[in-house]
């Protein structure tokens, strides 16, 4: 009997959450697809997983017993793909390179250009991730290495080096009551809509934020955005403002959108990211070196 690892995902979110609205919305997924994906798992193990109430889903002794063994079984198969998916990276000489919003701002043609001169027949390909995803792919093993603004989740079971730290600014409507402001100050943002990443992005999410720099004020969302273009979208059309990396005054230009300088909130800090299972990598090792040469500040 086989069971498609995405059902077992499914089944671990509702057995977490205990919700299967809550489960839906981690998943990306529907309601009615989610209890139908339960109900699948179900019937091709033959036991009823969950007891289903008002109050939610507890798991039967059944449930349990999967909800104990599947986090093992799937980090197994997860290993697994990521190291069929490496090696055939290798065959065909493609380092695989994740990266979020501008990656290393100017440095990383350059960075681009001194690997290949490093590693000749190999190219480094270079695939920018949506906003629900700050580790551009590397926590998955879609990549091998990755420029990230940091902190983002799961960062702690990754090796990271930071290549540069810029100011965090903010993005303003031109319309804005402080868009001819030469440089504004923080507290006078707090209780305006902010423009946000998704709440699973956590950390990362609450970075843009400054959630940790508002002395407990709460955080006013305006709306909530995956990619840069629909970011600047909803910020033109007023639907709020946003904490950006300075770079973005040069890299994500639009009429409508002005950036200007912030003093009350830390700098950003951009990094190189790989796994610990390529700490002995050539290939990754010498990428990681280039960007260090190249981008990181003296």
């Amino acid at each position: 009997m086989d069971v498609d690892s995405r059902l077992l995902r499914s089944f671990l979110a509702v057995a977490e959450e205990g919700s299967l609205v809550r489960a839906a919305e981690r998943v990306y997924v529907s309601q009615p697809a989610l209890t139908k994906q339960i109900r699948q798992l179900e019937s091709r193990l033959g036991v009823r997983l969950f007891d289903r109430s008002r109050t939610g889903m507890a798991l039967t002794d059944a449930g349990r017993e999967l909800a104990r063994r599947a986090p093992d079984v799937l980090a197994a198969w997860d290993d697994a793909l990521r190291a069929a998916r490496a090696a055939g990276r290798r065959a065909a000489r493609v380092l695989r390179v994740g990266f979020v919003a501008s990656a290393a701002n100017e440095a990383t043609p350059g960075i681009v250009a001194e690997f290949a001169r490093r590693w000749p027949g190999w190219r480094a390909e270079l695939r920018q991730a949506a906003w629900t995803d700050p580790s551009a792919g590397l926590a998955d093993g879609e990549v091998d290495a990755a420029l990230l603004r940091l902190p983002f989740p799961g960062q702690d079971a990754l090796r990271c080096e930071v290549l540069f730290s810029e100011e965090r600014w903010v993005a303003l409507p031109s319309t804005h009551r402080l868009a001819e402001r030469a440089e504004i100050a923080f507290r006078e943002l707090w209780d305006e809509p902010f423009v946000a990443a998704p709440p699973e992005t956590g950390a990362w999410r609450d970075h843009w934020l400054a959630a940790g720099e508002r002395e407990g004020r709460p955080v006013r969302i305006g709306a909530v955005t995956e990619q840069p273009d629909d970011w600047l979208s909803a910020i033109a059309s007023g639907y709020g403002v946003a904490l950006a990396p300075a770079s973005a005054a040069r890299f994500y230009a639009r009429p409508g959108v002005v950036y200007r300088p912030v003093t009350g909130v830390g700098p950003t800090r951009v990094a190189v990211a790989w796994a610990p299972a390529d700490d002995r990598n050539p290939v990754v090792r010498d990428f990681v070196r280039c960007c260090l040469d190249l981008a990181r500040t003296p």
